[in-house]
This record gives C-alpha cells, sequence and structure tokens, in this order.
C-alpha cells in the first residue's frame, strides 16, 4: 500500500490536466472529476478513478486540489449541490491553484473549516500551461504554515518553487501581484514592439537585441514573440487576464492603494474583448494596433 496521499483533482482544463497528469505519474493515487467529462474519461485510461462529483473526490481523497476558472466556480465546487463540503473532512487539506478573489478566498475558507474542520491552502500559481506540462511553476502559498508544509511533497512533483507568503489569501495577494506585472508588461511590450515596427525597425530582433539587459523579460521573449508571428492561440486567455485584472483593481481599491498602470492595462484588456477578440491569447492585445504579423524579415 503506498504511503503518499489519496489526491483529488477538480478541473482538468488547461492548467488542470497537465497538473492531473504530472501527479498520475509521480505514482499518486489520483480520483478526477470534471464538468466536460471526455477530459475525465482521459484520465480513466491512465488509471485514475473518475468521480461523478466534487463530493465524491472528497470521500476519497487526502488532499483535493481545484483548478478552476473563477471565485463563483470554486464557491459552486466547494459548496454547491454535491460539494466538497458535503463529505469534506478535518483530517484533509483543500489545494486551491485557481486565481480567485482574495477576501473570498478567506470567507470560504472560515466557512469551510467551522463547517467541516477541512483545511484550505489558496496556492494559485505562475508559468502557464508550459509550466504545468513542464513541473516548473511557482507556487504562492496562503494558510497554515503545517498545511502548507502537508502539501510541500505534492507540489514538488509540479513546480519549481513554493512560497509560504502569509496566512489565508496571501497566495492569492501575492498572484494578484504577478498579474499585475504581467498585464501591464504584455500592454507595454504591445505598444513597444508595434512602435518599432513603425519606425522601420524589425521587430522580430528586438527579443534578441534586448535579450539580458535590464528591458528583458520573459513576457518580452515568450508573448513577445508570438505577438510578432502573429501566433496568438490562447495558452492564457485574454478572458482571464481581464478577470485578474479587475480583481486586482478592486483588491487596490478596497486598501487605498493607487494602481494608474494596472487600471489602464485593465481597460486595454477590456476594449480587446469589447472589439470581439474574446478567444485570444493575453498577447492578443497586439490586436489593438495591427492585425497583422510585425517581422519584416519576409
Amino acid at each position: 500500500m503506498s504511503d503518499k496521499p489519496r489526491i483529488g483533482f477538480v478541473g482538468l482544463g488547461n492548467m488542470g490536466a497537465p497538473m492531473a497528469a504530472r501527479l498520475l505519474d509521480s505514482g499518486y493515487r489520483l480520483t478526477v472529476c470534471n464538468q466536460a467529462l471526455a477530459k475525465a474519461a482521459a484520465f480513466k485510461e491512465q488509471g485514475a478513478v473518475v468521480a461523478a462529483s466534487p463530493a465524491a473526490v472528497a470521500a476519497a481523497s487526502d488532499i483535493v486540489v481545484l483548478s478552476v476558472t473563477d471565485t463563483a466556480a470554486v464557491r459552486a465546487v466547494v459548496f454547491g449541490p454535491e460539494g466538497i463540503s458535503a463529505t469534506a473532512r478535518k483530517d484533509a487539506i483543500l489545494l486551491d491553484t485557481s486565481s480567485i478573489e482574495p477576501d473570498a478566498t478567506r470567507a470560504m475558507s472560515a466557512q469551510l473549516a467551522a463547517e467541516t474542520g477541512m483545511r484550505w491552502v489558496d496556492a494559485p500559481v505562475s508559468g502557464g500551461t508550459i509550466g504545468a506540462e513542464q513541473g516548473t511553476l511557482v507556487f504562492m502559498a496562503g494558510g497554515r504554515a503545517e498545511d502548507v508544509e502537508a502539501v510541500r511533497p505534492v507540489i514538488a512533483h509540479l513546480g519549481q518553487r513554493l512560497t509560504h507568503m502569509g496566512p489565508s489569501g496571501a497566495g492569492q495577494v501575492t498572484k494578484v501581484c504577478n498579474q499585475m506585472l504581467v498585464g501591464g508588461t504584455i500592454a507595454v511590450v504591445a505598444e513597444t514592439l508595434k512602435m518599432a515596427a513603425d519606425a522601420g525597425v524589425d521587430a522580430a530582433k528586438l527579443p534578441d537585441c534586448l535579450a539580458g539587459g535590464f528591458a528583458d523579460s520573459t513576457i518580452l521573449q515568450v508573448h513577445g514573440r508570438r505577438m510578432i508571428s502573429g501566433d496568438l492561440e490562447p495558452r492564457g486567455r485574454v478572458t482571464i487576464m481581464l478577470k485578474d485584472m479587475v480583481t486586482a483593481c478592486q483588491l487596490a481599491q478596497s486598501v487605498g492603494a493607487t494602481v494608474p498602470i494596472t487600471a489602464l492595462a485593465t481597460e486595454l484588456f477590456r476594449l480587446l474583448i469589447a472589439q470581439g477578440h474574446d478567444n485570444v491569447d493575453q498577447g492578443g492585445l497586439i490586436r489593438l494596433y495591427t492585425d497583422k504579423p510585425l517581422s519584416t524579415a519576409s
């Protein structure tokens, strides 16, 4: 009998599926649940147990991992009909890797603990689908120190680093900060690349030219190159970025912080979606400036 904890996984989307696959490959007993049944069926073929509901996942698991789209989805999965709270145990841990509102995380964590004794670790991630596939994600965690340490061996199979940022909600606050940096940088990279092209410089040369300098960034090297080539197939959807940027603005207002650059970037993502580009990658912000590849190399 394996001494590894039994893992449940709810949400097998772009991020959840590769994370769940890595846990399965690492020898964990895995029970999964997903709204789209076809995705769950693929895991059954690989040896996972497919549960009919989040409640059934919780009943079979010591640690339940969530990877869903937003606050409403987390609330439904945890407290809705056939939700995790229906079968939650006081010796179990809920590990939420979703990106949701910090205040809602604190409230739901307290509610789950009061009603069932189940502990909550909010541990959103950074690194995108590539990081999920390669196991190089960065986790930022909120919750009790002992609970964060309890999930650390599991997270070791999914990411390169787990940092305990503080009590419940601290992981989500850190993810908001992450998204402010990502969203703002995407916005400035898009306008920079278009200006370079307008000024007669081959934008395709910028990432290599600036690599290693103060202006370099993962956003420039990954999203920038995709903007240049016109590859906007969604790996991180613009609608998800807007959701996170709105959360950032709401958090700033609640704590009295001034975030003019974040507010502007938020409106740019909102404008992109209003123009009908709701099914592109976050780097699709380049569509506000041009609908053609930027490289002059051809």
